[in-house]
C-alpha cells in the first residue's frame, strides 16, 4: 500500500510541470492571438482616420480658396459667431492693451525732418512716435476693440493715448459671410497699399517706420474714412485684388470737405510657398489724391517758406517680402527679408508766403528700403535696415531759378537685437545712423519695450 501511493505521489509530481507548461503555452498563444487583433484594428481605424482627414483637407482647402486667403500670406477670416451670439445672448470682444515706451539717446535738434521733402518731412509736434524725444518717454498706448457683429459682420476699434490725448486710428467694419473670396470694409480703416502700411507699432521689427513712409504719409500709415473692396481669387497661388475710395483728410491729402471721394487706391498682392520651408509675396499699389491748400514748410538754399499746395497727388508702390522657417515652423528659426519702393508725382500750383507769388508745382520723389530680421532661437532676433530716398528736382517761383529748393538724399541704416520671453513681451535695443536732415549725422540709440494685454488676433504675413 506505502508502494502505491508513493508511486502516484512520483507521477503527480512530474505530471504537474507537464500541465503547467502546456497552460504557459496556451496563454502564450492567447496573448500573440490578442496583440494581432490589436495590430488589425489599430491598421483599420488609422486607415479610416486618414481617410477622413484627407477628405477634411480637401473640403477645407475648397472652403478656404473660396472663401479666404491661404494661411501662410494673410490674414483669415474671421469665423462667423455662434446662433447664440447673433441673438444676443452672448457677446465677448477680444480687448487688448498695447504698452509702449523708449529711452532714446540722440542729438538735440529743434526741429526734425527730411531733407528735401515737404508736408510730411518736417515733426513740429512732439507727440509723434519718437520723433524729437530724448531720454525716457511713453510712446502711444493702443486699446484695440473686436468682435463678431452677427454672423455676416466683423467690427474693430483702435484708440491712441498718450499725454491725456485721445485718437481714434480705426474704427470699421467688415463682411464675413459673403463668399466667394469677395470681403468689404468700411468705416476709418489702414489702407491695404504697400506691406507695412496696414500693420501697427507694435507689429514693427524696428523702432520706427522707415524713411519711405515718414515721406510718403507723414510718419503715420496712410489711413482714411472710405470703403474697401478685396477679391481673393480661387487659386492654388495667393492673388488678391483691392480697391478702395475715402475721404482722403491725411497726407499727401488733405480734408477738402466735398462731395463724393478725394482718394482712390487699388493695390494687387499674389504669393505662395516654394517647397515647405519658404513662402513670399509680392504687390503692386496706386494711390492718387488731391490737396486743397496743403500747408507744407520748403527747405530752400536761403531760408525756410511756408507754401499752400493745391494740386493732385499719385503715389507707386512695389512690395516684396520672403519667408524662410525650417519645415515650415517659425517658432524657433525663421528669416525675413522685405523690400518695398515708392514713388510719388504731384502737379499742381503753389502760392508761397500767404500768396505773394504762385507757381506751377511739379515733382518726382522716390525711395527705398531693404531690410532682414533673422530669429536665431525662440526668444533672440537680431536685423539690420538700409533706408534711402531721393528728393528729385524742385523750384519755385515764376523763373525756375528764382527760389531752388534743397536737392537731397536723405538716408539712414539701423541695426537691431530684442528678446521675447512670450509673443506678448518684448524688449529691443537698436543703433541707428541717422542722416535724414542735410549736414546732421546722428547716432542714435534707442530702448524699447513692447507688452501686449488681452485677447489679440493673429498678424498677416
Amino acid at each position: 500500500m506505502q508502494i502505491k501511493q508513493f508511486i502516484a505521489i512520483l507521477a503527480c509530481a512530474f505530471s504537474v510541470p507537464a500541465l503547467a507548461e502546456d497552460q504557459n503555452a496556451q496563454l502564450a498563444a492567447e496573448v500573440t492571438a490578442l496583440r494581432e487583433q490589436i495590430v488589425q484594428m489599430k491598421s483599420m481605424f488609422e486607415s479610416r482616420i486618414a481617410a477622413l482627414e484627407e477628405k477634411l483637407a480637401t473640403v477645407s482647402g475648397a472652403a478656404d480658396a473660396a472663401a479666404s486667403p491661404p494661411q501662410t500670406v494673410a490674414e483669415p477670416a474671421p469665423s462667423a459667431p455662434s446662433q447664440a451670439s447673433a441673438k444676443g445672448g452672448a457677446f465677448n470682444p477680444e480687448i487688448s492693451l498695447i504698452l509702449q515706451g523708449a529711452y532714446t539717446n540722440r542729438k538735440e535738434v529743434q526741429e526734425r525732418h527730411i531733407g528735401g521733402f515737404v508736408g510730411a518731412g518736417h515733426q513740429h509736434d512732439e507727440h509723434g512716435h519718437g520723433e524729437n524725444r530724448r531720454g525716457f518717454a511713453l510712446d502711444h498706448t493702443e486699446l484695440m476693440f473686436a468682435a463678431n457683429i452677427d454672423p455676416y459682420w466683423r467690427g474693430q476699434a483702435t484708440v491712441a493715448v498718450l499725454d491725456g490725448e485721445a485718437e481714434l486710428e480705426e474704427a470699421w467694419f467688415q463682411t464675413t459671410a459673403l463668399g466667394r473670396g469677395v470681403g468689404i470694409k468700411a468705416g476709418r480703416f489702414r489702407s491695404g497699399i504697400g506691406y507695412l502700411n496696414e500693420q501697427h507699432a507694435h507689429q514693427w521689427d524696428f523702432y520706427e517706420q522707415p524713411l519711405m513712409y515718414k515721406a510718403l504719409s507723414g510718419g503715420h500709415s496712410y489711413a482714411q474714412d472710405g470703403a474697401q473692396l478685396k477679391w481673393v481669387a480661387p487659386l492654388d497661388t495667393f492673388v488678391e485684388l483691392g480697391a478702395e475710395i475715402g475721404r482722403g483728410q491725411n497726407f499727401p491729402g488733405d480734408d477738402r470737405n466735398v462731395s463724393g471721394a478725394n482718394s482712390h487706391a487699388l493695390f494687387a498682392h499674389v504669393g505662395g510657398d516654394i517647397g515647405v520651408s519658404n513662402s513670399w509675396r509680392a504687390g503692386l499699389s496706386w494711390l492718387r489724391t488731391r490737396a486743397g491748400a496743403r500747408e507744407s514748410h520748403f527747405e530752400t538754399d536761403h531760408d525756410e517758406v511756408l507754401g499752400a499746395f493745391n494740386g493732385r497727388s499719385r503715389v507707386w508702390i512695389a512690395d516684396f517680402v520672403y519667408k524662410w522657417a525650417p519645415d515650415g515652423n517659425p517658432a524657433r528659426r525663421n528669416f525675413k527679408l522685405q523690400a518695398e519702393y515708392f514713388r510719388r508725382a504731384e502737379n499742381g500750383s503753389l502760392e508761397v508766403d500767404d500768396g505773394l507769388y504762385s507757381n506751377l508745382w511739379r515733382t518726382r520723389q522716390s525711395g527705398y528700403y531693404l531690410a532682414g530680421v533673422y530669429q536665431f532661437t525662440p526668444n533672440w532676433r537680431a536685423g539690420l535696415r538700409f533706408d534711402r530716398l531721393s528728393s528729385g528736382r524742385q523750384s519755385l517761383g515764376d523763373n525756375p531759378a528764382d527760389i531752388e529748393i534743397v536737392h537731397y538724399h536723405p538716408s539712414r541704416i539701423s541695426t537691431m537685437v530684442d528678446y521675447s520671453w512670450s509673443e506678448f513681451s518684448r524688449l529691443r535695443l537698436q543703433w541707428s545712423r541717422d542722416r535724414a536732415i542735410p549736414g546732421i549725422i546722428d547716432h542714435q540709440m534707442t530702448l524699447q519695450y513692447i507688452m501686449s494685454l488681452g485677447s489679440h488676433g493673429a498678424h498677416k504675413f
